[in-house]
């Protein structure tokens, strides 16, 4: 069922409804319903932030059941609501304050393999590989995993049987209960106070390199069985299958698809890449459906930052790119896609950082007219605990069951899956949204109106546009913002260089950390053709130590420049230092127990929030 809230109930129910009202007007806003549900009581035309985790696993991952998780998406679910979960090793775990939203995205390769090869009585059940598999000493992530990194990945007919029908069939099973998960705790009433939406991952690691992807869903209607490497060996087949069964087949489904770490991906996830294309205009028509179907990417999770790097030629130092980085400065640095990169091998691409990606996305699109990298950010988790959102450094638990369950291996060198104390708590998704329902948030993320932290419930705004400068003392700016600008996510043409208005915020609970900065990151190709980017500090200092310091930062800059050509700006804000989750792992151990590495390694962290880009044509 289809229900649209008109825009005038929206403002009247505001309060806004008066013509002679001298504010300016609220932004028009429709909600559009697309499942049968209540029409939430609280909504916020200038819409409010709400924070979710879209990459979580459970026991029903591959690699999360081999590190003996017993927690499945319901229990997910309801530990994102503010439940306790039970974690392996008689651990429980409980978040302070429960999340808006979540997709438990397990790995949709491996579903039904992981489903006949741990339930008893299921044909292959005693097969030789499930029975290693299920054997905690036996490296079940790693043996399945190496499906994944296949050239040609087929089943195992051991396994699955001489024609794969025993995979599928437990696939189908579990998807069926990942969706019902899902619609048993989303809010479907009128308090909207939680939002369970249907996802999965597609697990493509050719080459050992990461061209992983989360796929989300609007509703409850979604394809039959997820599409995974055996369907879609190639990430232009998936998007080609979800259009085919998802976004142009009969009835309401609609879906996303949102790649993540690249920071593992030695250039793969985003080199320019059109398999198949005949000349320009089939590389027009892939660049097409890849911007339709992509249009948010994960700066952040516990497997680190993706948003930039120093040491690549041409690219000006930033110190805040010094920030949870997986490898050290030293790797080698290519400019040809290389390979091994989810385990730390083979060579460090410029293409593995967003801020790269998006020059590069300018770069196509002067080419063939599409941009198929116009993403926005969020951050995430990639919890394979089953904890979504449980980013409390203080307290970390791990992500990896038993490959991190005590503090002497968080703060180890890792092992063949899982890399140790170079690891961090994870990140979460921000939206701004009209209100918590499963179709204002997909809205949110499809317009790129979204930000990521990395922990900290830190808020950040940006608007371009024509605006005063003393709009950050007007009650109203919020209002004058949306009426003569674009929000983070948007686009403007504009043949002067507009007005940037950013307004960062701390978070209102846990320590209540004092921000350090506000800064601006510009990037664009000049009249040369050559990537350009400069970091602007627009409020506070970056180099602020620990002390009294605001809640919140705002600032209106122009740029001197004029634009020429194409261009892209986004926010980030900095917390004062804070230590950093390690500290405290390694100050739980005795003293004779501690590593190295809980001398030497970093000892403190800024926190960060990053927005979506505008862009500027």
């Amino acid at each position: 069922m289809r229900r649209v809230i008109p825009p005038l109930a929206l403002l009247l129910a505001a309060g806004c409804g008066d013509d002679d009202d001298p504010r300016p007007p609220l932004p028009e806003v429709e909600v559009v319903y697309t499942e049968t549900r209540a029409a939430c009581a609280a909504r916020d035309p200038l819409r409010a932030a709400y924070f979710g985790d879209l990459h979580v696993h459970t026991g029903f991952s591959f690699d999360a059941a081999a590190y003996g998780n017993p927690l499945t998406p319901i229990d997910a679910y309801r530990f994102a609501r503010g439940e306790p979960a039970a974690l392996v090793g008689g651990r429980t775990a409980q978040l302070d304050r429960p999340l808006d939203f979540v997709a438990v995205t397990d790995h949709g390769d491996l579903l039904g393999e992981v489903g006949v090869c741990t339930t008893p009585g299921s044909p292959s059940y005693d097969a030789p590989r499930c029975v290693g598999y299920r054997d905690p000493d036996g490296g079940g992530a790693y043996d399945f995993g190496l499906f994944m990194a296949s050239l040609a990945p087929t089943r195992d007919p051991a396994i699955c049987g001489p024609d794969g029908g025993w995979c599928r069939d437990a696939a189908a099973e579990r998807w069926a209960e990942m969706i019902a998960a899902a619609e048993a705790t989303d809010d479907k009433t009128a308090d909207c106070r939680f939002s369970a939406l249907v996802g999965y991952e597609y697990t493509n690691t050719r080459g050992i390199s990461n061209l992983h992807r989360n796929v989300i869903f609007r509703t409850a209607d979604v394809i039959p069985t997820p599409i995974g490497l055996f369907e879609a060996p190639r990430p232009v087949d998936l998007w080609r299958g979800l259009a085919a069964q998802c976004l142009d087949a009969d009835g309401g489904c609609d879906v996303v698809s949102l790649p993540h770490n690249s920071n593992l991906s030695n250039g793969r996830l985003f080199v320019p890449d059109y398999p198949d294309a005949e000349g320009e205009a089939d590389e027009r028509a892939i660049a097409t459906l890849r911007a339709r179907l992509e249009p948010v990417v994960e700066i952040f999770q516990h497997k680190g930052d993706s948003e930039c790097r120093n040491g690549f030629d041409g690219v000006p130092h930033d110190p805040l790119c010094d920030f949870e980085k997986l490898r050290p400065p030293t790797d080698q640095v290519c400019d040809t896609p290389g390979a091994g990169g989810m385990r730390l091998l083979g060579c460090v691409h410029r293409l593995d950082f967003v801020r790269n990606v998006w020059l590069e996305g300018l770069a196509e699109r002067r080419r063939l007219g599409v941009d198929p990298y116009r993403l926005g950010v969020i951050g995430s988790t990639d919890t394979h605990n089953g904890t979504p959102g449980h980013v409390e450094p203080s307290m970390f638990p791990g992500h990896v069951g038993i490959a991190d369950d005590t503090d002497a291996e968080r703060v180890g060198e890792g092992n063949a899956t899982h890399d140790g104390v170079i690891n961090n708590p994870g990140g979460l998704a921000g939206v701004w949204a009209v209100e918590n329902s499963r179709d204002a948030i997909f809205e949110a993320i499809r317009r790129r109106e979204t930000f990521a932290t990395s922990g900290p419930r830190m808020r950040i705004r940006l608007f371009a546009g024509d605006f005063a400068d003393g709009l950050c003392a007007d009650p109203d700016r919020l209002r004058r913002a949306y009426a003569d600008g674009v929000p983070m996510g948007g686009e403007i043409t504009s043949e002067a260089a507009p007005a940037l208005f950013v307004e960062a915020e701390a978070d209102p609970g846990g320590a209540r950390t004092p921000l350090a900065a506000a800064q601006i990151v510009k990037g664009w190709i000049d009249a040369d053709g050559v990537h350009r980017q400069r970091v602007i500090t627009v409020a506070g200092d970056p180099e602020a130590g620990p002390g009294e310091g605001p809640e919140r930062l705002c600032a209106v800059w122009r740029d001197p420049e004029p634009v020429d050509g194409p261009v892209f700006y986004y926010a980030r804000a900095i917390e004062q230092p804070t230590p950093r989750w390690s500290v405290a792992a390694c100050a739980r151990l005795e003293p004779a127990e501690r590593p190295a590495v809980c001398g030497t390694g970093p000892q403190a962290v800024r926190q960060r929030v990053w927005s979506s880009p505008i862009w500027i044509e």
